[in-house]
């Protein structure tokens, strides 16, 4: 947390303000140790475009300089209600300031726009528990790699069944190439192929397309191929000298190729030629499948805590596929043709953040 002597003293005005112009947002998260590019201004534009969902982006200012912010996206669903997320699709978001008198005007400023929307719940996705009177969840965990300096150094951390598994992959003859836009359709058909199998609609092309657009210089994707099919692909974003897997997929019928293996020893070695400093693998669920898999590579777990305001009367909400409720669901979908599933998928998951 940053100590500002002149918020201490609690002798200058605090105001929270809607849409400040987002470079001044952007220096703000910028300078915040804990500031992610799910705080920026930008992200909003992306959402907004690619779902339509209206949003807002809180910013606290104390004598004419930003001390705290934080995005807010509405959802208004007649399946699933009224409700405000910080930030949805992604893993990261919530309240970044100064200190604790300008993260409670911020969370007050959220209850208030979140009430005046007729939400039911405010949801926070942060990296530690910042108000112990909201409720939390302890459901994921970040797995998170430091790297090594150099391709050779990494290679020599990671454990022998896993260099086997990259030699098996170049053996069988699986290539990989990365890019911007001109890899996305390779992408995204390795990546709706996969979400219907696990029972999950899928986003639209378009989000990924407007996730591209907006971050050229911070967003790469990965393809592995097998004959020029692509059976793995990924998307890499970064921010500072993090970066990040939000998205990555691959086809259930070429694992005994160990093509997703090769995808991650892919972007490792991008990582580590690009001089980052954390390999963040995603969030997991503790002891699932992609958890040991992650885990696997030497990535530590860091707890992730999601707080919720609710309305009066209200619970806490469970829309993730964990929840029982959706188990006919995810088998109905499961049986889905791809080609439908893409395309009523989109129509659904937009108002599952």
């Amino acid at each position: 947390m940053i100590a500002l002597p002149q918020r201490i003293a609690n002798s200058l005005p605090l105001a929270v303000r809607d849409n400040l112009p987002p470079p001044v947002c952007d220096a703000y998260v910028a300078g915040h140790p804990q500031g992610s590019s799910y705080h920026r201004p930008a992200w909003l534009d992306v959402i907004r475009s690619a779902f339509g969902h209206e949003t807002t982006y809180l910013a606290a200012e104390c004598a004419g300089r930003v001390a705290g912010v934080l995005p807010l996206v509405f959802f208004d669903s007649r399946l699933f209600g009224r409700f405000t997320v910080s930030v949805p699709f992604v893993n990261y978001g919530g309240v970044l300031a100064d200190d604790l008198e300008t993260e409670r005007a911020l969370l007050d400023a959220a209850i208030e726009r979140t009430r005046q929307a007729g939400g039911t719940h405010l949801e926070l996705r942060h990296t530690r528990q910042h108000f112990a009177h909201l409720t939390p969840r302890h459901h994921k965990v970040a797995m998170e790699l430091l790297l090594q300096t150099s391709v050779d150094a990494q290679w020599d951390r990671i454990d022998r069944k896993l260099r086997n598994q990259v030699r098996k992959a170049e053996k069988s003859g699986l290539d990989g190439v990365d890019g911007g836009g001109e890899c996305l359709a390779s992408f995204y058909d390795v990546f709706a192929e996969n979400m219907r199998d696990l029972g999950t609609p899928v986003y639209s092309p378009r989000f990924f397309r407007e996730v591209l657009r907006t971050f050229p210089e911070q967003t790469r994707v990965f393809v592995v191929r097998l004959k020029g099919r692509p059976i793995a692909a990924s998307i890499v974003h970064w921010h500072g000298d993090v970066i990040q897997v939000p998205w990555a997929s691959s086809l259930r019928e070429f694992n005994p190729l160990c093509a997703n293996v090769l995808l991650y020893w892919q972007m490792l070695r991008f990582a580590i030629g690009r001089r980052f400093r954390l390999f963040d693998f995603g969030r997991s669920t503790p002891g699932e499948g992609t958890y040991q898999f992650k885990k696997q590579w030497g990535a530590e777990a860091r707890p992730l805590v999601w707080e919720y305001w609710t309305a009066p009367g209200q619970r806490v909400p469970e829309l993730n596929p964990a929840n029982p409720k959706f188990e006919l669901a995810i088998r109905t979908w499961q049986r889905l043709p791809v080609r439908v599933a893409n395309l009523v998928g989109p129509l659904v998951v937009r108002n599952i953040p």
